[in-house]
C-alpha cells in the first residue's frame, strides 16, 4: 500500500506544479480597476503592480487610453511621479516592489464622453533592465487593463468612486465599500491565457488516467 501511494505521489507532482504555475499566472497580471464606469466621470482608478520576478520593479508606465483625461494622482512615499503626454509614469526612489509583494497608485481621471471599451497599456520596469510590456489583447500572456465605460444615467452625478472635485477643491476621498467595490472588480478583471487552462487540463486528467491504471493494476 506505502508503495501504491508513492507511486501516486510521484505522478501527482506534476499537477501540483501545474496547479502552482497556473496560481502564480493568474495573480501577476498588471491591473487597472475599476472594470466598468460610466461615462464623463471623474473616476478613481486603482493601478496595481505585482512583482512576479526575482527583481525589484522600479518603474511603471501608465498609458491614459485615448479620450479618457488623466487629472491628478495619489502620492506614495518612496515613488517619484512624471507626468508626459498621456504617460504617467511611477519612478521608485527606494527598493521599489521587490519579490512577493505588490503596490498600489491611485490616480483619478476623467473617463471619455461616449461609451465603449478603453484600453490601459501598462510598461513595466525591473530593477535587472527588463521590460514587461501589459499591452496585448485578452487572452495574451501579457493583456492590458480594460474598462467599460457605459451610458451614464440621465441627470446622474459626473464623479464616481469618491473622485475629487475638481471645480470645489474638495479632497478625494473613498469609502470602504467603495474600495471594496474596486478590488472586487479588480479581480474580476484579471486574465489568463487559455493555454494555461487547456495545459493545467491535460495535466489533471493525465494524473487521474495514471492514477486509475494504477488501481486497475493491483485489483
Amino acid at each position: 500500500m506505502n508503495k501504491l501511494f508513492r507511486k501516486i505521489a510521484v505522478l501527482a507532482a506534476p499537477s501540483a506544479a501545474a496547479l502552482m504555475l497556473f496560481a502564480a499566472a493568474a495573480s501577476a497580471h498588471v491591473t487597472v480597476a475599476p472594470a466598468e464606469s460610466t461615462t464623463g466621470a471623474w473616476e478613481t482608478y486603482t493601478l496595481k503592480v505585482p512583482s512576479e520576478k526575482e527583481a525589484a520593479t522600479v518603474q511603471i508606465d501608465l498609458r491614459i487610453p485615448k479620450g479618457a483625461e488623466f487629472k491628478q494622482y495619489e502620492a506614495v512615499p518612496g515613488w517619484k511621479v512624471t507626468i508626459d503626454g498621456n504617460k504617467i509614469s511611477w519612478t521608485s526612489t527606494g527598493a521599489g516592489i521587490e519579490a512577493g509583494q505588490f503596490q498600489r497608485f491611485y490616480f483619478t481621471a476623467k473617463n471619455p464622453d461616449t461609451a465603449g471599451e478603453i484600453a490601459w497599456d501598462a510598461y513595466q520596469h525591473y530593477a535587472d533592465g527588463s521590460l514587461v510590456q501589459w499591452s496585448g489583447d485578452e487572452g495574451t500572456d501579457t493583456p492590458h487593463a480594460i474598462t467599460e465605460i457605459v451610458q451614464a444615467a440621465s441627470g446622474s452625478s459626473s464623479h464616481s468612486h469618491g473622485s475629487a472635485n475638481m471645480d470645489t477643491g474638495a479632497k478625494d476621498s473613498m469609502s470602504m465599500d467603495e474600495h471594496n467595490a474596486i478590488m472586487e472588480n479588480q479581480n474580476s478583471t484579471s486574465s489568463v491565457s487559455p493555454l494555461l487552462y487547456i495545459a493545467l487540463g491535460i495535466s489533471l486528467l493525465s494524473f487521474l488516467l495514471a492514477a486509475i491504471g494504477l488501481l486497475r493494476g493491483r485489483a
